[in-house]
């Protein structure tokens, strides 16, 4: 059996419920759990095969979750257009045309990426799930993976599909891996296809991810098509609730928010990404005062060009303050939340916090930079403000799943980061053979 993992001497910020953060505290891992928490050194009694970690001048924290992501091979190819016309011109042509070998280096590309800044869960929606799979299991993520499904005169998958990949891949990685239904969104889909995704996943007990209200054209499609907005469709077809992740969710109307709320659907904001595609800035407050839970995603490289969350994080803390000038709106303290604790209880995972019993998904940040200085210590608030406003994934320094050191003094512990660099550029130019037209 392997021994624990004893972490002394660090900040530790728990996100709990009582918010509590020990400076020069600790946290012990035992197996994929977490089995003490608090202020000092871990005064129990030593055990053969104990490890002690010093984190002197370490922020440790919960792993960061990424609730809406798109495993990604082109990224910085044709981020000039708008959404519908990226989706037609780069995205779609080139997931239709994309194997499973190169889907794994391109997931192996992107979950590398993710690790080294400090995500510990990925919401992966995306085609060739086999690929996914094999590459989260080797590289050690956790991660939630759905297919893109549209009805099939788009040439994408298909609910079939979806149900094999959760049949074959589902609680690979000792439970790491888990295999939701997806809906790529509304103006690929139909009502019918809606209806069939719900009893596919309550079928197989799953959970749902979709892209919902991500732009003004989807919902000008979904009023012109179907006679109501893209949420009042997904709650006619019953595809809304509490296992259910709403992407991106931008043009809200307040009656499609008290659907949301009526449902307990789960959103991810990815205000990031908004911005890029010029599709708007989501109407994040009025989520927040209506109740709903709301995490954070970088949705994909193409029209992200960095998984790095804590710019991510950075984006939501001032957009809103920008565009409602009001310096109040989303505290630190919250979007270091949203982006840990809310986007693991969307997800219904045992992490997001550092308490006893929960999953051992730990990051530890280096506070011996630039970015952290100065750091008064014994303040929380400041800490919580270096996280949002100042920090990038570069700070992580270590970062442990399922009570696996999975990168140590930013070295991937399982894989070879060269390999996977040359053999995703490799694959990106496979692709580019094979389309009909590229775009620069």
């Amino acid at each position: 059996m392997t021994g624990r993992i004893v972490i002394n001497n660090g900040i530790i910020l728990t996100l709990n419920d009582a918010e509590d953060v020990h400076f020069g505290g600790h946290v012990v891992l035992t197996g994929d759990r977490i089995t003490h928490v608090g202020p000092g050194s871990f005064d129990g009694e030593a055990q053969p095969g104990d490890r002690v970690i010093d984190a002197k001048d370490r922020i440790v924290m919960p792993g960061l979750v990424d609730l809406h992501y798109h495993t990604a091979l082109a990224k910085g190819y044709s981020d000039h257009l708008p959404l519908w016309e990226y989706l037609d011109e780069c995205w779609y042509p080139i997931i239709r045309t994309l194997d499973p070998e190169e889907a794994y280096w391109a997931a192996l590309a992107s979950y590398a990426e993710s690790i080294k800044g400090g995500v510990t869960t990925v919401n992966d929606m995306y085609r060739q799930l086999g690929g996914l799979a094999r590459a989260a299991e080797e590289i050690g993520i956790r991660a939630v993976l759905s297919n893109d499904v549209a009805l099939p005169e788009h040439n994408l998958d298909t609910l079939e599909d979806n149900q094999h990949a959760f049949e074959t891949l589902h609680g690979m990685g000792n439970g790491r891996i888990e295999v939701y239904v997806g809906i790529e969104w509304l103006p690929l889909a139909s009502p019918e296809l809606l209806r069939d995704a719900r009893q596919l996943a309550d079928q197989l007990g799953t959970g749902i991810h979709i892209h919902l209200n991500e732009s003004l054209t989807e919902v000008e499609d979904s009023k012109r098509r179907f006679g109501k907005r893209p949420t009042e469709v997904a709650y006619e077809a019953g595809l809304l609730g509490r296992d259910c992740i709403a992407a991106h969710c931008v043009w809200l109307s307040d009656t499609e928010i008290a659907l949301m709320k009526a449902t307990d659907t789960q959103i991810s904001h990815n205000p990031s990404s908004n911005a890029k595609l010029g599709n708007g800035i989501a109407r994040l407050p009025e989520m927040q005062a209506a109740g709903l839970n709301v995490g954070l995603g970088h949705d994909a490289a193409e029209c992200n060009n960095s998984r790095d969350l804590f710019q991510v994080m950075k984006f939501a803390g001032v957009i809103h303050r920008a565009a409602r000038v009001d310096a109040s709106l989303q505290p630190a303290k919250e979007i270091v939340r949203m982006a840990t604790r809310n986007g693991s209880e969307a997800l219904r995972h045992e992490g997001g916090q550092l308490t006893v019993g929960k999953k051992a998904d730990v990051i530890m940040l280096d506070t011996l930079s630039p970015m952290f200085t100065p750091l008064k210590w014994g303040d929380a608030a400041h800490v919580y403000s270096h996280l949002t406003y100042a920090a990038n994934g570069s700070c992580v320094n270590t970062s442990i799943i399922d009570g696996v050191v999975v990168m140590e003094d930013r070295q991937l512990t399982f894989v070879d980061e060269q390999l996977i660099v040359r053999e995703a550029n490799a694959a990106f130019e496979r692709v580019l053979t094979r389309l009909p037209a590229t775009q620069g």
